[in-house]
């Protein structure tokens, strides 16, 4: 296998933006030789506030044997239209959601490698220990997370150089977990955005309703909440204590109330193409 520690060149296109300052901020700390591009003026007046060179996207991306793309998703086809012809033959095109790729928007070569990685992000019950953890809630600084990842190859080669570059920019790493493109939309947004954000952002219109309809001191319904929505989690994903009768019963009628019947229909691959054509704005549905 080839030996990836030191050896790879890495380009990032969008290193002004904020995922981009993020895995930049790692990169500089490893052994890679890391080239930052960015367009916007704003953009670059941070990558040169952080200390970093710029270097312009045709030698950067020419020379890099991983180009990742700290992009917004929505630009990511066009982009890539222009970026993945420049690039070196058996190079690496990392891009940080699978929506394009799912949507097969990224340009198309047969002699370059195509990669996904997403950060988990910190879980819930990772046993924070510093001041530093506990602050980085969102990971890649100090708190441990999880990656998943997704090579539409089977090159081994190119998926131990992707994984390398993954575990350096969004460090602390605790590990990879490869699967499929489509499973990793599956993922994100269906799990992760379409259910636990929403619920986490109906969680905070519940709190706001206790506060200023039933007019429930803050202090107190934030407390309650807090601390409820820790032990429903632990309960429910860890089983770590059984609830109540009454609670049952209570959350069978919520789940009644507010949940629809057929809600799991938004795993259906479908709805997934539909949710991602609006999520990419795009004009007609995607195309398999």
């Amino acid at each position: 296998m080839t030996d990836t520690t030191g050896t790879l060149t890495v380009a990032v296109l969008g290193a002004g933006g904020k995922m981009g300052m993020r895995v930049s901020n790692n990169l500089v700390k490893s052994d890679f030789d890391a080239l930052y591009v960015e367009n916007s003026p704003a953009g670059q007046e941070r990558v040169r506030e952080a200390g970093r060179e710029l270097t312009d996207s045709d030698t950067a991306v020419a020379s890099a044997d991983v180009v990742v793309l700290a992009v917004p998703d929505v630009v990511l086809g066009k982009v890539s239209e222009t970026v993945v012809p420049q690039m070196k033959s058996g190079a690496i095109l990392l891009t940080l959601d699978p929506a394009a790729a799912y949507a097969n928007l990224l340009f198309k070569r047969d002699d370059i490698e195509y990669a996904v990685a997403h950060p988990a992000h910190p879980s819930v019950f990772l046993e924070r220990r510093t001041d530093e953890e506990y602050a980085d809630t969102f990971g890649g600084i100090a708190a441990p997370q999880h990656a998943i990842a997704a090579l539409e190859s089977e090159n081994a080669d190119a998926k131990a150089k992707a994984e390398a570059v993954i575990r350096t920019i969004y460090a602390p790493v605790i590990e990879v977990h490869w699967v499929t493109v489509y499973q990793l939309a599956v993922l994100e947004p269906t799990l992760v955005e379409t259910i636990a954000c929403m619920i986490g952002a109906l969680l905070n219109e519940a709190l706001e309703e206790t506060v200023n309809t039933v007019g429930v001191p803050r202090p107190a319904a934030e407390a309650i909440l807090h601390g409820h929505v820790q032990i429903a989690l632990t309960n429910s994903l860890r089983g770590s204590n059984p609830f109540s009768d009454a609670c049952l019963i209570a959350m069978d009628y919520g789940k009644e109330s507010i949940v629809r019947d057929d809600w799991k229909k938004i795993f259906d691959p479908a709805e997934l193409d539909g949710v991602l054509a609006k999520m990419l704005h795009l004009d007609k549905p995607i195309e398999r």
